[in-house]
Parts: C-alpha cells; sequence; structure tokens
C-alpha cells in the first residue's frame, strides 16, 4: 500500500482527521480537487465570521455617540475592503493548514478523488491526468454545497449562493434572502447592517426554526429593530431575472407579493457531495442522500470510512473534525467512544449572537420530561448594559425530578463564547445546584448561566 490512510478533502473533518492521524504514527497523505481547509476556511465559518467582524465594527462606529464619541464626518461602509479583508483571513487560515501538513509530514495530492474498489482511490489532475493510490484506510471527506430549489435556480449574478455573497464586486441595495437558518440569517445580518435593504424570506412560521421558539422571537424583534423586513410562512414562488431588477414572487399567508430586488440569496440548505466519487463501483451504501455508517464512521465497505456532512448529524464544521478524530482513533486501534449526538453545541452569528445546545422546551415536553424552566434576561446583566448589547436572554431547561441540565439556549452578545460552559456541564452530568454553587466572575455575561440556573430553582437574585 502507498499510506496508511488517505483523506479525501481537506476541511475541517478532512484535515482534522490526517493530523490525528499522523500523530499516532499512520503514513497519511490528502486529496484535494481545490483550496485546503475546503469550504468552512475559505467560503464558509471563516471569512463570513470576518464578514460579520466588518459590519460590527461599523455598527459601533455609526452609534458611537452611545458611548461618548463623537466622530465628525460620513461613516461609509467600504464594501470592497470588507470583502478584500474577508479573502485575506481565509488565505491566511487555509496557508496554516498547509502548514500543519508539512509540520506533521502529511502528504497533499492536488486533484479529484475517484474510488475505484477496494481502498484504491483514482486521482484525476487539472490537466486530466489521472494516478492510482492506494491505502489500508480510506476516508471519505468531501463535504457539501449550496442546495438549489428547482425554482430558484442560481446563476451566480443575480441569484446567488454563499460563494458569491461574499465575494459580489459591489454592494446590493436591496436582497432578498430565502430560507433563515444560520447561514441566510448571517449574511442577512451583515448586508442589512451595511445599509443594503433585506427581505428575509422563510417558509416556516418563525425564522431560525430550529432553535427554541422563544430565541427565534427575540431574532425576529431584533431584526425588525435593525429594519429588516421579515416574511414568514412564505415562499418564494418565482423570480424573473430578464430585467435590471429580479423580479420575485412571494406567496405569504395574506397572499401574493412582488418584491423587486437586486439580488436573490438562496440560503435553502447544503447538498452532501457523494456524487461522482466512485461509491457505487467502490459498493458502498447509501440512504436519502447520505452515506450509512455505523458508530465509528465505517461504510458498508470495510476500509472505507465517511464522516462529516455527508453522513448522518448536524453539519456542522465541529462534528466533523470530532467524527474525524473517532474514526482514526478506531483505525489507529484506540478505543474511543462514539460521539454524543445530543450534546453538540450550536452557534449562530447574528447580531444578536444564538447559541444552544441539547433540547428545546417543546422537545423536553414531547419526551415527557417534567420540566423547571428558568431565564435570565440580559436587561437585568451589568455587563451587558455597561457594553450596551441588552438584547437577548439565556434560557436553561431542567429535568424538575434531578436537576439535569436538558438543554441551553442562549441569544446576546458574545453567546457563542459561552455555550462550551453548557457542553462541558452536560458532558459532566452537572445539575442545576451545582451551576448555581459554582462562582461565576462579576461582570460578565457568562454570570447569566448561574442566573438562569438560580431562576428555575427560585433562587435568582437579581431578578
Amino acid at each position: 500500500m502507498d499510506y496508511d490512510l488517505l483523506v479525501i478533502g481537506s476541511g475541517p473533518g478532512g484535515y482534522v482527521a490526517a493530523i490525528r492521524a499522523s500523530q499516532l504514527k499512520l503514513k497519511v497523505a490528502v486529496i484535494e480537487r481545490a483550496e485546503t481547509g475546503g469550504i468552512c476556511l475559505n467560503w464558509g465559518c471563516i471569512p463570513t465570521k470576518s464578514l460579520l467582524k466588518s459590519s460590527q465594527v461599523f455598527d459601533y462606529i455609526s452609534h458611537s455617540s452611545e458611548y461618548g464619541i463623537s466622530i465628525t464626518g460620513e461613516v461609509k461602509a467600504d464594501f470592497g475592503a470588507m470583502i478584500a479583508r474577508s479573502r485575506g483571513v481565509a488565505d491566511g487560515m487555509s496557508k496554516g493548514i498547509q502548514f500543519l501538513f508539512k509540520k506533521n509530514n502529511i502528504e497533499q495530492i492536488k486533484g479529484y478523488g475517484r474510488l475505484t474498489g477496494g481502498t484504491s482511490v483514482e486521482v484525476e489532475d487539472a490537466d486530466g491526468n489521472t494516478k492510482i493510490y492506494t491505502a489500508n484506510s480510506i476516508i471519505l471527506a468531501t463535504g457539501a454545497r449550496s442546495k438549489e430549489l428547482p425554482n430558484l435556480k442560481q446563476d451566480g449574478r443575480k441569484i446567488i449562493g454563499y460563494r458569491e455573497a461574499m465575494t459580489l464586486e459591489s454592494q446590493p441595495q436591496s436582497m432578498v434572502v430565502v430560507g433563515s437558518g444560520a447561514i441566510g440569517s448571517e449574511f442577512a445580518c451583515f448586508y442589512q447592517s451595511i445599509g443594503t435593504k433585506v427581505t428575509l424570506v422563510e417558509f416556516l412560521p418563525r425564522i431560525v426554526p430550529n432553535e427554541d421558539e422563544e430565541v427565534s422571537k427575540q431574532l425576529e424583534r431584533s431584526f425588525k429593530k435593525a429594519k429588516m423586513k421579515i416574511m414568514t410562512s412564505s415562499s418564494v414562488e418565482s423570480v424573473d431575472t430578464s430585467g435590471e431588477k429580479c423580479v420575485v414572487r412571494i406567496k405569504t399567508p395574506k397572499g401574493e407579493e412582488i418584491v423587486e430586488t437586486d439580488i436573490v440569496f438562496s440560503a435553502v440548505g447544503i447538498t452532501p457531495n457523494i456524487e461522482d466519487i466512485g461509491l457505487a463501483k467502490a459498493g458502498v451504501i447509501t440512504e436519502k442522500g447520505k452515506i450509512v455508517v455505523d458508530d465509528f464512521y465505517c461504510t458498508s465497505i470495510p476500509g472505507i470510512y465517511a464522516i462529516g456532512d455527508i453522513v448522518h448529524g448536524p453539519a456542522l464544521a465541529h462534528v466533523a473534525s470530532a467524527e474525524g478524530i473517532i474514526c482514526v482513533e478506531k483505525i489507529a486501534g484506540k478505543d474511543p467512544a462514539p460521539l454524543d449526538y445530543k450534546n453538540i453545541p450550536g452557534c449562530t452569528y447574528t447580531t444578536p449572537e444564538i447559541a444552544s445546545c441539547g433540547m428545546t422546551e417543546a422537545a423536553a415536553l414531547e419526551a415527557g420530561y417534567e420540566i423547571k424552566v428558568g431565564k435570565f434576561p440580559f436587561t437585568a446583566s451589568g455587563k451587558a448594559s455597561a457594553s450596551g448589547a441588552r438584547d437577548g436572554f439565556v434560557k436553561l431547561i431542567f429535568d424538575a425530578k434531578y436537576g439535569e441540565l436538558l438543554g441551553a439556549h442562549l441569544i446576546g452578545a458574545n453567546v457563542t463564547e459561552m455555550i462550551a460552559e453548557i457542553v462541558v456541564a452536560r458532558k459532566l452530568e452537572t445539575t442545576a445546584h451545582e451551576l448555581i454553587k459554582a462562582v461565576h466572575p462579576h461582570p460578565t455575561m457568562s454570570e447569566a448561566i448561574m442566573e438562569a440556573a438560580a431562576a428555575a430553582m427560585g433562587e435568582v437574585i437579581h431578578l
């Protein structure tokens, strides 16, 4: 065999798996057809957060008088410079992964990888030349791409996906964002905050529909306060791109509405990249558009594994990384524990931010739990008031019988940095009483977690 392990795809699943495999003394190569680091580092997690930071700084400057700072002259968002900064951050991160590959003696193979049967891979380079590589084990980590609806075909100019949304040549005056999940809401937030008139369209009755209902309502209030138009229980029926503007027909509970806009951004989900990678030839079984794997990510064919967006579970970068480590440790003969998918944090980097882990209140009740719910608003937080970021709250859900922390739902400034406390608490089976008695520093946003736990038990001090 040429290698102990071949990894197809260098995203947060693939590159993490490769590095961990090298640490475990396996001879590893990574096959990548595009940029090192995959979608996350180049077209997803990292560059979008760069754009959102730019818009946040712009918002701070625009409201500087509220902080006692007077700025003379016009404050303008330099859209081109924001885009350039975002691309620079992404390029730097990609180069960082290349450095880690060299540091860990991981070979990079440039080209398109396809399974050919057994544990061999055919790699086609940019010139069409092919070469066969063999390994004891193969990990598929090919990720996903923007999903297209039949009536919302992306043309890359007027109807766009996330790639185009972060590389537009000029700032649109108006935009219709279709889909209010994390991707749609984050881009809607970015463009609205720098002056684009945004209409956010969601098919379901509320935005960020996977979050707790109270979180959805709070984000909608915050978006509306920022002058964003929200259309829920609505669907885009068609888009006419023949004229200078896009003419968007939207079906709403009150009837059809026509919206004219510069750009339509489709954020209706993602599609796993499982086509044309040789699955059928290798005998790998798929189901509902994803590869079937066991608890340690082995497919139906021994020696072939799959992780990340192409298998069951949340399509999140940190999930792919965790899966990659578990998979490689199993390959190397270690005894890793299966991933606990019930304790995965989710983060949305809007203003205000959203972070959640575990059951929503509705899910806990549906599961038959008798629950205690504690909620602490940031309007009662000294740090939030001092920061000028009073929107949002911390909501904790406990099992009334044992005090088990079933779920946590946070919305507010910097809550994506706070959710890790909840993940660790749930991992260690921490109770409400233990959260209350764990002294939290003052003044911090994280005090709200302690206060929410106290509120659930009738012991809250600052409400």
